[in-house]
C-alpha cells in the first residue's frame, strides 16, 4: 500500500483553481477609474462628467469613456453631435472642453435603441478600450452602466482598473444594489476608492435641509463594508439644467457651490495617484 495521493486531472484542476485573467491597461492612459452605481437613476453620468471636468480644471489630462451601451448619456451632457474620425484601424476620440470622449452614442442616431446581446456589448467595450487612440491621459473616467453584468465583468476581468467610485442616493432600494456592486468589485479584485452620497438633500427657500431620499444611508453602507465615504452632493436644479444644455456645471460655473465639491474630490483623487 502507498500513502501517495492521486493527482488531480487537468480538468479537475481547472475547476478547483480560479481562472486568472490578464488585465491590460488602456493604451494612452495612466489611470482608469470607473464610476459605478449598480442602480440606475442616481446621477452617475452627471457625477462622471463633472468629475472629469473637475480633474481637467486642476491640470490633469482626462478622457471620458461612456460604457453605458444601452443608455449613453455623454453625447447629450457634453453637447456632442460629431462622429469620431477613423483611420481604418483606430477611432479618434471626440474632444470637447479639453476632454477626450468616446461613446456608442457618437456612432448611432440619438433615438436608435441598442438591441444587443451580451457578446455585442462586450465587443463594443473592447473596441473602446483597445481601438481608440487615447492620447497621453492622466485619467480616463469610465461611466459604467447600472447593474453587475457583461460590461462590469469585461472591465474588471480584462482591463487594468485602478479604482472605482460608487455613487448612490441614500434611499434603501438604491443601497440594496450598491451592496451587490461592492461585493462584485471586491470579488473581482477592483479597489473601491469610496462611496458618494448623491442627491443627498436639498436646501429649501427657508434655508433648511430636506432629506427626501433618506439620510445617512450611503455613509452607513460605507462603514458596513469598510470603505471610504467621499461625501455628499446635494440636489440643485443648476446641475440638471447645465447637463441638459450640454455644458456640465463644473465647466459652466466652476465657482458654484456644487462645482467646488467636485473640485475638492478631484484634488483628493489627484493626490492619491499623481
Amino acid at each position: 500500500m502507498t500513502d501517495k495521493k492521486p493527482e488531480l486531472s487537468a480538468a479537475m484542476k481547472s475547476k478547483a483553481e480560479p481562472k486568472v485573467f490578464k488585465k491590460n491597461p488602456i493604451i494612452g492612459t495612466k489611470y482608469t477609474i470607473a464610476i459605478s452605481s449598480a442602480k440606475g437613476g442616481v446621477g452617475k453620468s452627471t457625477f462622471a462628467t463633472n468629475l472629469a471636468l473637475a480633474l481637467k480644471n486642476i491640470g490633469c489630462k482626462v478622457g471620458l469613456l461612456d460604457a453605458d451601451i444601452y443608455g449613453p448619456s455623454i453625447p447629450k451632457m457634453f453637447g456632442i453631435n460629431d462622429k469620431p474620425k477613423s483611420d481604418g484601424q483606430k477611432l479618434e476620440p471626440v474632444k470637447k472642453y479639453d476632454i477626450q470622449c468616446m461613446s456608442i452614442g457618437f456612432l448611432t442616431d440619438q433615438q436608435t435603441p441598442m438591441i444587443w446581446r451580451g457578446p455585442m456589448v462586450t465587443s463594443a467595450i473592447k473596441t473602446f478600450t483597445q481601438k481608440v487612440n487615447w492620447k497621453d491621459l492622466d485619467f480616463i473616467i469610465v461611466d459604467m452602466p447600472p447593474g453587475t453584468g457583461d460590461t462590469q465583468l469585461t472591465f474588471s476581468q480584462e482591463i487594468k482598473m485602478d479604482g472605482a467610485i460608487i455613487v448612490s442616493t441614500p434611499q434603501e432600494v438604491a443601497l440594496l444594489d450598491v451592496k451587490r456592486g461592492i461585493k462584485m468589485f471586491d470579488k473581482l479584485g477592483v479597489k473601491i476608492l469610496g462611496l458618494v452620497d448623491n442627491m443627498s438633500f436639498f436646501i429649501g427657500d427657508d434655508k433648511k435641509k430636506y432629506h427626501i431620499f433618506g439620510n445617512g444611508g450611503v455613509q452607513k453602507t460605507a462603514e458596513e463594508f469598510n470603505k471610504d465615504f467621499l461625501g455628499e452632493i446635494p440636489i440643485n436644479s443648476d446641475i440638471g439644467m447645465s447637463g441638459d444644455n450640454g455644458k456640465p456645471l463644473v465647466e459652466e460655473n466652476p465657482e458654484h457651490e456644487i462645482s467646488k465639491i467636485y473640485l475638492n474630490l478631484a484634488n483628493k483623487i489627484k493626490s492619491n495617484f499623481l
